[in-house]
């Protein structure tokens, strides 16, 4: 499957009720969202009972105006969608009697979640096309402390810098990496948080 973009030009369209847009929409969207469910119900009626759930509460928001962040659609979906689940659990675990052994009882899987691996791939792409954009000196402090997580008096030998200016260094490579980051997303989340 080919992960998707989103912007505001597409929201439109399914707010328009463009046919093609809503399609796609659908398409796209019950994909990903039946591997995430497969490995969490056990039956397929429950699967499109969230499934369906999840695509009503998807359209009231963007009737109300709630789709903010255009650019984020893959996540509000994938919030809906865990928040219809966890109300599956509550209402199954509620109707089922903890004294009934025979009856198979629908609980979360252990495996990971598709839609945020496919969302933490696009998002380790896009912070390393942001990476690139830095100066060279910026790139490899953040690399080194933050991707390769070294320590940070091996760091300091490294750029011949002490633990003082080493903190002014990653404040600057930071702030850079948050220009390029907001500009580059237009989300004011980045990747990056202080050590």
């Amino acid at each position: 499957m080919q992960f998707h973009s989103f912007d505001e030009d597409y929201v439109e369209r399914l707010r328009a009720g463009d046919f093609r847009t809503q399609e796609h929409f659908g398409t796209y969207f019950s994909a990903l969202i039946q591997v995430k469910l497969r490995s969490r119900l056990q039956s397929r009626d429950a699967i499109e009972d969230v499934r369906q759930e999840t695509f009503a509460r998807f359209y009231v928001a963007l009737r109300e105006g709630k789709i903010l962040h255009p650019e984020r659609l893959g996540s509000f979906v994938n919030s809906i969608c865990n928040n219809v689940l966890l109300e599956h659990y509550r209402s199954t675990a509620r109707h089922s009697s903890l004294d009934d052994d025979d009856e198979q009882k629908e609980l979360p899987a252990q495996a990971m979640d598709m839609v945020s691996v496919m969302v933490a791939k696009e998002t380790g792409k896009k912070v390393r096309e942001i990476l690139e954009q830095l100066p060279e000196r910026d790139r490899r402090l953040l690399r080194e402390v933050f991707l390769e997580e070294r320590d940070k008096d091996e760091v300091c030998r490294n750029f011949g810098v002490d633990r003082e200016y080493l903190r002014v260094l990653l404040h600057r490579a930071k702030q850079s990496f948050k220009t390029l980051y907001s500009r580059n997303t237009g989300s004011d989340s980045p990747a990056f948080t202080p050590a």
